[in-house]
């Protein structure tokens, strides 16, 4: 049987590295060029919208620029929201790798920083380490429980995951709600129902002589050991098989089941992460402040980023940028404030149709003679 069908499998890899030895070039230019040219029609159709509102594509850009990089408190004001973007988009990027599409990050995000409150308000009165320790693992745990139900539902009883992951973020947002206008409730909180508060000692600082949200050096590492567990080891390799063709890798004896529940248990780990963080240094309790669409958002990045944890960097700056110069383009341009996510539908859109074209341009394709 084993050798029947692992020379089927590895066949395709002949022509490539022996016939056609510029196919890796071509592959990697159009990894590159399809998500460049979404982001060009998306500025193109994104110009059109912004004439027919009487407002100049080129004030926008330099208003963008201003907002989000121009000046120290701008590019902190980024960071700051870009930072919970790094660990929500890799709560996509991991379960792509095996082809999967996870949309319930914001559930994990909010639940994941409820379960870090709840975790360190008994510890309230110890270390401020003791308490940063207990609400990273609570937090984490828990949005690795609710995506990894998803994955579980997809494995084991082959449940589309969109859907799965879908419905257990409007049950875990209405949970979210239930609990801290329920019985985790602050009777102090009047008209932002929150939870009590961890104390201000408890409070994460920022990133010393940077002024930087924590949330950046921790989504930084977070990244790179993702991007490390995907291109650098063997667990990575068989994720993308599993993500390549799902029946050869089973056939080849891989753990498809358990690749599937891990990777959405370390990208839902990795959301819950990014709420525990909020609470810990922006908040200081959970509320509704936590359900901001940084789950949401993450979808986006990590489309953008093509689910490759290191460029997903550079694409949360981005999309954070634009969260960050919102307030200026509003005051300048007198522009709706539902005009960033307009943008960012185009954005998603355009992303979306590259992906389908993926792969379907001759050229890009492996030939079988050099």
């Amino acid at each position: 049987m084993s050798s029947t069908v692992i020379p089927s499998a590895t066949t395709p890899a002949a022509p490539v590295t022996t016939a056609d030895r510029w196919y890796p070039l071509r592959r990697s230019t159009e990894a590159v060029l399809a998500p460049a040219i979404a982001l060009i029609v998306a500025a193109a159709l994104f110009s059109a919208f912004l004439l027919f509102l009487g407002a100049s594509p080129l004030d926008f850009i330099a208003l963008v620029w201003r907002g989000a990089f121009g000046t120290w408190f701008s590019i902190q004001n980024t960071v700051e929201r870009a930072a919970p973007l790094l660990l929500t988009a890799l709560c996509v990027a991991l379960p792509g790798q095996l082809g999967l599409v996870i949309i319930g990050g914001e559930a994990a995000v909010v639940l994941g920083g409820l379960a870090a409150t709840v975790a360190a308000l008994p510890l309230v009165n110890t270390s401020p380490v003791i308490v940063w320790t207990a609400m990273a693992g609570a937090g984490t745990a828990m949005g690795a429980v609710w995506i990894g139900l998803s994955g579980w539902l997809r494995a084991k009883l082959n449940v589309n995951e969109v859907i799965a992951s879908l419905v257990l973020s409007y049950i875990g947002l209405a949970l979210f709600n239930h609990l801290v206008e329920g019985v985790l409730r602050d009777p102090a909180s009047l008209n932002k129902p929150s939870t009590y508060g961890i104390g201000d000692k408890n409070m994460l600082d920022t990133v010393p002589w940077l002024g930087l949200h924590p949330g950046l050096p921790v989504g930084i590492l977070a990244c790179i050991l993702c991007w490390v567990l995907i291109y650098r080891t063997s667990i990575g390799f068989a994720s993308r098989v599993t993500g390549g063709n799902v029946r050869a890798a089973q056939l080849q004896g891989l753990p498809v089941t358990k690749l599937i529940m891990l990777a959405c248990a370390i990208g839902g780990g990795c959301a819950g992460l990014a709420g525990a963080i909020q609470v810990a240094a922006e908040y200081g309790r959970a509320n509704a402040s936590l359900n901001a669409g940084y789950g949401y958002t993450g979808i986006l990045i990590a489309f953008l980023a093509r689910f490759n944890p290191l460029v997903v960097m550079p694409m949360a700056l981005l999309l954070g940028g634009l969260g960050a110069a919102d307030g200026l383009l509003q005051r300048r341009l007198d522009l709706p404030d539902a005009t960033i996510q307009v943008l960012q539908g185009l954005i998603f859109v355009a992303i979306l149709t590259s992906d389908t074209l993926y792969g379907r341009f001759r050229w890009f394709q492996p030939r079988g003679n050099g």
